[in-house]
C-alpha cells in the first residue's frame, strides 16, 4: 500500500519543517553575526585610536621622527612664561643661543624626545637575519617532513613536537636564546673566557664556547627559532595540498625526487609558503621578551654601522655582535618603565601608529605576493 508520508519525508529528508528548528537556525546564525561584527568593532576601534591619536605626532613632528634617535624631552620654562618642548640636543643648542634667558622650571623625560631612527633600523635588521636564518631551516625541515620522511610514530612525534613549540610562550624562546646563543654559542676567538670550554685551533686560536652576548645576531636567531614551528607547519600543509599526481607524472617521465620536488611541486606551493612565512615574520617582528633577552636596549647614541674598525670581516662581526634597539622593546619602555605624563604619550602613539604601519605593509605584501603569483599558476 503506497504510504504517502513516507514519500514526502524522503523528498523532504532535509527540510526544516518546525518552527522551533527555524528559530534556533536563526539565532544561531544571529550569534555568529553579532560576534564577527564586534570583532571588527573593537579592531575597527584600536585602529582608529592609535591613527588618531598617533598620525598627528607624525605630521606634528615631521622628518625628525624619522632621522632622530630616542632622546630625553625638555620641557622647560622661561621667564616671561613661555613652555618648550625641546630634545635634549636641540635644549643644549638652545641654551648656547640664548644665553640670557632664564629657564624658572625645568623637567625631563627619558626617551620620550627625539625619534625613532635606532628602534626602527635595529627592528629591521633583527627581522632580516630572522628571516634568513627561519626561512631557510622552515623550508628544508617541511620539505623533508613531507616528500623524503616516513610515516611512522617517531615522525609523528616529531611534527607533534613542532605544534608544541608553536604554543610555548615568547618569554620561554627568549630565556632559551639568552641561555643557548647568549652565554653558550660557539666562538672564534683568540681570547677565551676564564672556564669556558675550548676546541684549540692554530695561531693561537680556538673554538669557544662562550656565546655571542647580547646582540643582533643572538636575537635574528632567537627569533628565527621563535617561528620556526609556525613556518614549518605552514610550509608543509602547502606541499600538502599539491595533488600527488604532479609528483607521479614527474618521476614517470624520468625525473629524479629532487627535480620532481623542484619543478612539479615547488612551484605551485610557493604562494602558500611565502605568504604564511612572511605573517610569521611579521608576528616575531613584534615580540619584546625573546629581543629584551638577546638584543635590545633601551637608549644607543649610534647606529649599528658607526664606530666600526678594522678589515672587512672584523666589521662584519662586529656589527652582528653590538646591542640594537628596537621598536617594540622602546614602545615596551615608554609605554611601563619611565612615569607617565602628558609628555610621554606623543611618542607611545606615534611609535605604535609606525609600528602599525610596518605590520600592516607586510601583510598587505603578502597578500599582494600570493594574488601575484597565484595568478601564474594555473591546475
Amino acid at each position: 500500500m503506497h504510504d504517502v508520508a513516507t514519500d514526502t519525508a524522503i523528498k523532504n529528508a532535509f527540510a526544516t519543517v518546525s518552527f522551533k528548528q527555524k528559530r534556533k537556525d536563526a539565532a544561531v546564525r544571529w550569534t555568529m553575526r553579532i560576534a564577527t561584527y564586534f570583532i571588527l568593532a573593537c579592531a575597527f576601534f584600536v585602529f582608529i585610536d592609535i591613527i588618531s591619536k598617533g598620525a598627528p605626532v607624525i605630521l606634528d613632528r615631521g622628518l625628525d621622527f624619522f632621522t632622530k634617535n630616542p632622546e630625553t624631552l625638555m620641557v622647560f620654562e622661561t621667564a616671561d612664561g613661555t613652555e618648550h618642548q625641546l630634545g635634549y640636543s636641540d635644549f643644549v643648542v638652545w641654551k648656547d643661543n640664548n644665553p640670557d634667558q632664564e629657564i624658572v622650571e625645568q623637567h625631563g623625560y627619558t626617551y620620550c624626545g627625539g625619534g625613532i631612527l635606532g628602534p626602527v633600523v635595529g627592528t629591521a635588521f633583527l627581522t632580516i637575519i630572522c628571516i634568513v636564518v627561519a626561512l631557510f631551516i622552515g623550508l628544508t625541515s617541511a620539505i623533508y617532513l613531507n616528500e623524503y620522511s616516513g610515516k611512522g610514530k617517531f615522525m609523528d612525534m616529531i611534527r607533534l613536537a613542532i605544534l608544541n613549540l608553536a604554543g610555548v610562550p615568547s618569554i620561554v624562546f627568549g630565556l632559551f636564546g639568552l641561555g643557548l646563543f647568549c652565554l653558550a654559542a660557539p666562538v672564534i676567538t683568540n681570547e677565551i673566557k676564564e672556564g669556558a670550554w675550548h676546541i684549540p685551533l692554530l695561531s693561537g686560536y680556538a673554538i669557544s664556547f662562550q656565546g655571542w652576548g647580547t646582540s643582533m645576531i643572538a636575537g635574528g636567531f632567537t627569533l628565527a627559532v621563535m617561528i620556526l614551528p609556525v613556518i614549518i607547519t605552514a610550509c608543509e600543509e602547502s606541499l600538502k595540498a599539491i595533488p600527488m599526481g604532479f609528483r607521479e607524472a614527474s618521476l614517470a617521465l624520468g625525473a629524479t625526487k629532487w627535480q620532481t620536488i623542484r619543478k612539479a611541486v615547488l612551484p605551485y606551493a610557493f604562494p602558500g609558503m611565502l605568504t604564511a612565512s612572511i605573517l610569521g615574520i611579521t608576528r616575531v617582528a613584534g615580540e619584546t621578551a625573546p629581543i629584551m633577552f638577546t638584543a635590545a636596549m633601551a637608549s644607543k647614541a649610534t647606529l649599528p654601522w658607526q664606530g666600526l674598525e678594522g678589515n672587512v670581516f672584523e666589521r662584519f662581526f662586529g656589527f652582528l655582535s653590538q646591542s640594537v634597539q628596537a621598536l617594540p622593546y622602546h614602545i615596551y619602555t615608554v609605554a611601563a618603565r619611565i612615569p607617565q605624563s602628558e609628555y610621554t604619550k606623543p611618542m607611545q602613539y606615534g611609535s605604535v601608529f609606525v609600528f602599525m604601519v610596518i605590520v600592516m605593509a607586510f601583510a598587505a605584501m603578502s597578500i599582494f605576493m600570493r594574488i601575484h603569483y597565484r595568478k601564474k599558476l594555473k591546475w
